[in-house]
């Protein structure tokens, strides 16, 4: 199968925390189209089982591939860690997640060899961020711990706020206590509290955006694919939005974020896929 290299990038995620998977993609591969969905109406993922996620994926798959995607990105740690070894066999085109290119990273970095990721319960308790990181360097230590408080206070916009400062603080003690030299902000909502974070943790720990590492990895696939966009004949709106629910707040939040002002948001029902 010949892929168009001119077509969009597929991403998706549980709801909002992806659009910074969205954002490092336009910042660091700026000739590329998006189409972007955003699983509002089924919200959080953190909490379900895996059969469900790898549900749950499979359907959005089906979405992005009727908009003919030549590439998908689960920009989701959930659907990352219990979906995509499930998908990736059933698919003719590159699919990538988020969670190995942030945990080379950290493996790279890291000195003292004791790694800290925070994450949702979900993500956490699969322990696939641990897993891959022994892998990669079985002398690393993994301190892991959901954080599942963060991602409420994004969506309420308090990414500068006493309270999540306080919530902050509270969670990465143990990080503190345990000397952890490099933490991976293992969520797609985490890298919005980046400066939170770097202010309880300290300027000498290394806090790895897997949503960044991402996007180079995508670069660095597209690359070797021969399917990078000519950047030719942009269209009006390269980057197009599709929710399962709540339309309106999506793009109010994704506007207080991204780069590009969100136009249109549209919803569609997921479940006939």
């Amino acid at each position: 199968m010949k892929i168009d290299r001119n077509a969009p990038v597929g991403v998706f995620d549980s709801g909002v925390g992806g659009l910074t998977v969205a954002r490092e993609i336009m910042r660091n591969l700026p000739s590329e189209k998006i189409v972007y969905f955003g699983d509002t109406a089924r919200v959080p993922y953190g909490s379900k089982s895996k059969e469900t996620i790898i549900r749950y994926s499979r359907q959005i798959i089906r979405f992005l591939q009727e908009q003919q995607v030549k590439a998908i990105v689960v920009a989701c740690n959930t659907a990352s860690a219990f979906a995509l070894d499930a998908v990736r066999d059933e698919l003719d085109i590159p699919i990538i997640g988020v969670i190995e290119p942030g945990a080379r990273v950290a493996a790279e970095e890291t000195k003292n060899k004791r790694v800290g990721i925070i994450g949702t319960i979900g993500t956490v308790d699969s322990g696939i961020h641990a897993d891959y990181l022994k892998m990669l360097d079985p002398q690393i230590t993994v301190i892991a711990k959901a954080c599942p408080l963060f991602v409420p206070l994004v969506e309420e916009g308090w990414l500068h706020d006493s309270v999540t400062l306080e919530v902050a603080g509270r969670y990465l003690k143990e990080f503190k206590d345990e000397e952890v030299d490099t933490l991976i902000l293992g969520c797609t909502h985490y890298p919005l509290l980046r400066s939170t974070i770097r202010t309880v943790m300290g300027e000498d720990v290394r806090l790895v955006n897997p949503a960044y590492e991402t996007a180079l990895e995508l670069l660095r696939l597209l690359k070797e694919k021969d399917l990078l966009s000519t950047g030719t004949g942009q269209e009006e709106f390269p980057y197009r939005f599709y929710v399962s629910d709540l339309a309106d707040k999506f793009k109010d939040f994704a506007n207080s974020i991204l780069p590009y002002d969100v136009e249109m948001t549209q919803k569609i029902n997921i479940e006939k896929y």
